[in-house]
């Protein structure tokens, strides 16, 4: 039996699998100062006189992270950039950070070395602030980590106890200000992560529960609880990868929709283009900063079935802020649910209190109850279908769609809509109708998330630059490095090698058994000439076993 949890911003829910089928759920409100108290709530009231020795793999899904940065409540960090020349630190806003010379050139050259007194002084500067924790990066260091190594070495030897982040360890990818916004927020959020590791793992032991634990990330894949300790922005946004798996696992194969998940705080709109989910190239943003953070092309829009509505001037407004439950379900205010309730969309909630919040809403607006709540659910359509139509035109602006257009000689339109969520089987039929396309909404949609995190396989990404000239490779995900002999490397022999390093790291983390799974998806070689003859070349290769659900979910 599997176990699939995820924390949403109104509810948590659990599910149990055995085989492809659901055989139970469970929902408990989500309190955001208290998400370790949600998940377990929901996986007691799930394994409720179920033989936990049957359990075999607990899968998480969890807003900790995201709720982490949004509110403000990361461990503060001090920054440390040696950006080489022809950059500005500050236009990158990162935030204050100490500013190092020295500089690496983009093949791992050292063009300016590094001056030991300036160092000391940051350090100083750090421990003056009273910061504990610290964050260095260079430019091109992914490709030669002296200047890191050397900068982490003296402000360990300056400030004894502080926790020192490389930004090569976290990210070997190019791209200066990403990774030292990935790096950034790794120390930040680091230590309280941990924190939620040990304490689950401890629970999920008092429970008796053996089964190994793993945690969702942004790309759809899990892993291991205890691995993903080391890179915990990893698993931001999981809600939203795990409505997208969700829709995977209960929507037949190869199917290319548009994916909206109505949760009563947020809707989350994604596409899968014929059974592969969008992936955003730029990586996860986490609120004004890009991140080297893998994660799918998801959009997240302040409306859902509590959105509180508001009536000033006879002119309604339908959220952002949601103030709790909807009315009929003992909240303060009328929402969509509400709305939804007195017309006949929904049975949830008590019919009195809905009809007693429409009246106050057709008051103000000098209306009918009915049209008062025909209105409010006429504005949550409408942002809806206008925020598919603003992800449409940036969806076309992704590498992976504009592949898929020209292979499949199409343009992208809105041929399903698939709806999950606790808002999805009112509110579906009517966006999809809009945009001239077929509803669906699954079975389980209201815990899709849950089960699409339960069904979710691990994911895991290499990507392997080689430098023959000077024979050396790098490991862009962890900064690995090594040495290669031979000048005239092939890109067979290169990937070959990228298959031996994705196993390992596979091995690692401690999803060895997928790695068999991987397959080349990028393989690019440029030689180096001087004169007339080839003195070495580049070699780039990306392996990935990408996202996808457990065959035995499929009955495979």
């Amino acid at each position: 039996m599997l176990v699939g949890i995820d924390v949403g911003g109104t509810t948590t829910d659990a599910v149990l699998v055995e085989g492809n089928s659901v055989v139970k759920a469970a929902y408990v409100p989500t309190d955001h100062d208290d998400l370790l108290k949600c998940l377990l709530g929901a996986l007691d009231e799930l394994v409720k006189d179920v033989d936990t020795r049957k359990i075999e793999r607990v899968v998480l899904s969890t807003t900790l992270i995201t709720n982490m940065i949004a509110e403000g409540k990361t461990d503060p960090v001090a920054l440390v950039l040696i950006p080489g020349p022809g950059t500005n630190p500050k236009d990158y806003n990162l935030g204050e950070a100490c500013i190092l010379d020295g500089a690496i050139d983009y093949r791992g050259r050292e063009i300016d070395r590094l001056k030991e007194s300036q160092i000391k002084e940051a350090a100083s500067k750090i421990s003056a602030q009273g910061l504990a924790r610290i964050a260095v990066v260079g430019k091109f260091c992914q490709r030669n980590h002296a200047h890191e190594q050397k900068v982490g070495e003296i402000m360990r030897a300056a400030l004894p106890g502080a926790k020192i982040e490389l930004g090569h360890r976290v990210s070997g990818h190019l791209n200066f200000p990403r990774r030292a916004a990935t790096t950034l927020l790794t120390v930040a959020t680091k230590d309280k992560y941990r924190e939620f590791a040990q304490a689950m793992a401890d629970a999920l032991r008092q429970r008796k529960i053996s089964a190994p634990v793993y945690i969702l990330k942004a790309d759809g894949g899990t892993l291991p609880l205890d691995s993903s300790v080391q890179m915990p922005v990893e698993t931001i946004f999981s809600g939203p990868a795990a409505s997208i798996m969700g829709v995977l696992a209960l929507t037949p194969a190869g199917q290319t929709s548009v994916i909206v998940d109505i949760g009563g705080t947020t809707t989350d709109l994604a596409l899968i283009l014929s059974g592969k989910p969008l992936l955003s190239s730029k990586g996860a943003k986490v609120e004004s900063l890009l991140t080297h953070v893998r994660a799918f092309a998801v959009k997240s829009v302040a409306i859902g079935g509590d959105s509180a509505v508001d009536v000033s001037d006879e002119r309604m407004t339908v959220g952002p802020q949601r103030k709790g439950p909807a009315f009929c379900m003992g909240g303060p205010c009328a929402t969509p649910t509400d709305a939804m309730r007195v017309l006949g969309l929904t049975s949830v909630g008590d019919a009195a209190r809905a009809e007693k919040a429409m009246q106050e809403v057709a008051n103000k607006l000098n209306c009918s109850p009915k049209e008062a709540a025909q209105k409010i659910v006429d504005a949550v359509v409408d942002k809806i279908v206008a925020e598919v139509g603003e992800m449409f035109r940036a969806w076309e602006q992704e590498p992976a769609y504009r592949i898929w257009e020209i292979m499949k000689k199409e343009r992208l339109e809105a041929q399903n809509v698939v709806g999950v969520g606790g808002g999805a089987p009112p509110l579906v039929p009517l966006v999809a109708s809009r945009l001239g396309a077929s509803a669906i909404v699954p079975d389980f949609a209201r815990v899709a998330n849950a089960i699409g995190a339960a069904v979710a396989r691990p994911t895991i990404t290499l990507n392997l630059h080689i430098d023959t000239e000077r024979g050396e490779y790098i490991v862009a995900e962890d900064g690995l490095t090594g040495k290669v002999g031979d000048r005239k490397m092939t890109p067979e022999q290169a990937e070959k090698l990228a298959r031996k390093l994705l196993d390992e790291r596979a091995e690692r983390l401690g999803i060895g058994e997928y790695s068999g799974e991987a397959e080349v998806t990028y393989s690019e070689v440029f030689n180096m000439i001087r004169g007339w003859s080839t003195v070495g070349r580049l070699l780039d290769i990306r392996m990935e076993i990408p996202a996808g659900l457990l065959a035995s979910w499929r009955g495979c």
